[in-house]
């Protein structure tokens, strides 16, 4: 007997028995899915975490801060006996020459104001390099990202307008009434970047403690063309609060409005006059590969800098998305199981029922090994159905908690990730654990049809 003519007997017998065939596949149905969809509850939990952490800076990135800056002794104190390594242009350049790194771009932190009409905010500023401002891939609703040579531009978040306040009543429209302020974002601002100025002159402590001299108010540049994040006000995104800046073009704004006096933020000599070197606030390092972040940020650790990336904490959060797949998918085995123990009794009793006719077969001449593989197809056809009955019922339950789930997560949390995520790799690995569990089912009720005496088979009523 030739594995064609096994085939057809095996799907002949399944379809002989309808409703009992179609019960066994039923149980199969459900594993089958509880699996899928358990595990991808998990896999959507894992790809959601790590859009999160892309969004807060990526995992092949390393922000570097000077050294001994967050260095703290027993007491809460900073040490005073450490010299604190800060990061300027030649502590850049070396980083620069690590291996694994591809680039490295300082980052100038500052406060400015922009003022239009009645309405005016207070500004973060991210000074950073071309390069690196292209790298991080900044989403604009207009404009263009700053670029090296050009004059001092903008980017601002998304989130920038509420920020804008009356500067005569000192009400925020936006968190107060829930209004959008009347400004032009692609208009024209005042910029102030003396910010200790302004309020000293706008409060009427105008005079320098140290020298006696009077405060004037500072000079306001006017600036237009600035870019902005895409967005609606209430989407945030690692862009949306901070506002952006080519570094070139902010050191040559700040050396023009403060000339020989001291930049904020920048050391100064016991006389209070400015360094010629800039020190910065932090660097932004970029790596060639995940797998040689947490290498990078050892030797930068050995330089006496303070390196933090993303790579600190996503193994750990890995392990523990592993665990709870883990612990989703042992609940869906639990279906399987049962299902498993179904597919074997209804083999038994295809046994029992048909025991003349194994008998039969066996006097006929069929093998053992016919017999044998006869059931175990009986059995693997059974998974098999079940399987991909089941795959196609998982891919309906995903596709409607990603629906209705994942929009009410989208309204509450703003995130736009499946709840559920199905890749192929799942969906073969669910069809081939299905027929597996049929056959393993099968094997037992096979041997017992071997077993079976010919002749005392054939006596059986």
């Amino acid at each position: 007997m030739n594995f064609l003519d096994l085939l057809t007997m095996s799907v002949n017998n399944l379809w002989r028995r309808k409703l009992r065939t179609a019960l066994t596949v039923l149980g199969v149905v459900i594993g089958t899915a509880a699996i899928v969809v358990m595990v991808s509850l998990g896999i959507a939990l894992n790809k959601s975490y790590l859009e999160d952490v892309e969004q807060s800076g990526g995992l092949t990135t390393i922000n570097v801060y000077s050294g001994n800056e967050y260095a703290f002794f027993e007491g809460g104190s900073q040490s005073d006996d450490t010299e604190k390594i800060e990061l300027t242009d030649d502590v850049i350049e070396e980083l620069a020459q690590l291996d694994h790194v591809e680039f490295v771009s300082p980052v100038l932190t500052s406060n400015i104001i922009i003022k239009q009409g009645l309405y005016q905010a207070d500004l973060y500023v991210r000074a950073m390099s071309s390069e690196a401002l292209n790298k991080l891939d900044i989403p604009l609703a207009y404009g263009s990202v700053p670029q090296d040579g050009e004059e001092l531009r903008y980017v601002l978040g998304n989130q920038a307008i509420t920020n804008f306040y009356n500067a005569k009543t000192n009400s925020y429209p936006y968190w107060d009434t829930g209004e959008v302020p009347d400004v032009d974002l692609q208009g024209d601002f005042f910029v102030i970047y003396d910010v200790d100025a302004y309020y000293q002159t706008l409060w009427g402590d105008a005079s320098d403690p140290e020298s006696g001299t009077t405060i004037k108010p500072p000079k306001k540049y006017i600036m237009s063309d600035f870019s902005l994040v895409s967005g609606g006000l209430e989407e945030y995104n690692q862009f949306s609060s901070d506002t952006y800046a080519n570094i070139d073009a902010f050191k040559a704004q700040l050396k023009k409005v403060f000339k020989n006096k001291a930049i904020p933020g920048q050391p100064t000599t016991k006389s209070g006059k400015p360094y010629k070197y800039w020190v910065y606030n932090e660097a932004y390092v970029k790596v060639d590969h995940m797998d040689n972040v947490t290498d990078v940020q050892k030797v930068i650790s050995e330089m006496g800098l303070q390196p933090t990336s993303n790579a600190e904490w996503v193994e750990s959060a890995q392990k523990q998305s592993r665990s709870i797949q883990a612990v989703l998918g042992g609940i869906g085995a639990v279906s399987l199981f049962v299902a498993s123990i179904g597919i074997a009794n209804t083999m038994m009793m295809s046994i029992y029922e048909r025991t003349k006719e194994i008998g039969i077969i066996k006097v006929l001449g069929c093998s053992l090994g016919n017999i044998r593989t006869l059931f175990l197809l009986e059995a693997a056809f059974i998974g098999l159905i079940g399987g991909i009955l089941g795959l196609i019922l998982s891919y309906g339950i995903s596709a409607l908690m990603n629906q209705f789930m994942g929009s009410m997560m989208s309204g509450m949390m703003g995130s736009t990730s499946s709840v559920s995520v199905i890749p192929p790799w799942l969906s073969l690995f669910a069809l081939s654990i299905s027929v597996l569990v049929g056959i393993l089912s099968g094997f037992f009720p096979a041997l017992k049809a071997m077993k079976l005496s010919p002749l005392s088979a054939i006596k059986t009523e």
